[in-house]
């Protein structure tokens, strides 16, 4: 999206909420045509695309200044039908950045709603750094119990977290009334699972994943 873009500023600063759906990048064939050199360059094209097409897309649609913007596109939206999912796990990260207040009860609803599912099988949670340099679950407990009451709501059937070390998977495994099923390490941190995470996941029938998200990814 161009800067200068005078109408996009207008509708960005008088919105309240704003939502961005980029559909499957997988099938969007302007940026299939480019090679991105990170993660963080492909999530970056892939917002000014959208934008660029949605805010083209909205001066032919309509003048008004909503309260909400739904940034989407409508041939880049897919949902999921009964036969597909089937056959599929519907998996959803979200990225926290605070911890007192959170919005995954709308989010989990928001991707349900655009996947056209009932129940997403799993939710990980990339949770908000702590405030201090002591290691507890203060900065995470909240997000859990939010998690949890999704899954007694049978919203979501499975939830993990990312990048816990040992210590900290321990102590929210022993705190937690819904176990994490899984959690989460970044590939840029360690080449090999540290031995001691390893041997708690394998006690406790956690599943330990790999990721590559940056970690200079802003959090909303």
């Amino acid at each position: 999206m161009d800067p200068q873009n005078t109408e996009a500023k207008v509708l960005l600063s008088r919105a309240k909420t704003f939502r961005l759906h980029t559909g499957n990048l997988v099938n969007r064939s302007r940026l299939k045509k480019k090679c991105p050199g990170s993660t963080s360059e492909e999530l970056r094209d892939c917002i000014q695309a959208t934008m660029s097409d949605w805010v083209s897309m909205k001066k032919a649609a309509s003048p008004g200044f909503p309260d909400v913007l739904d940034c989407s596109l409508p041939e880049a939206t897919e949902t999921i039908t009964p036969e597909e999912r089937e056959e599929l796990k519907v998996s959803v990260k979200l990225f926290l950045c605070e911890a007192g207040q959170s919005a995954i009860g709308d989010a989990v609803d928001l991707a349900c709603q655009t996947l056209a599912v009932s129940q997403l099988d799993s939710v990980i949670i990339a949770p908000p750094p702590p405030l201090e340099a002591d290691q507890s679950l203060a900065h995470l407990q909240p997000a859990w119990e939010q998690l949890e009451a999704l899954v007694r709501s049978q919203k979501i059937a499975a939830i993990g977290t990312s990048d816990l070390d040992k210590d900290l998977l321990e102590q929210l495994y022993n705190w937690a009334q819904v176990k994490p099923s899984s959690n989460q390490v970044n590939l840029a941190s360690c080449c090999v699972m540290p031995p001691d995470l390893t041997a708690f996941a394998k006690d406790f029938d956690i599943q330990l994943l790999t990721h590559s998200d940056p970690k200079d990814m802003d959090r909303v």
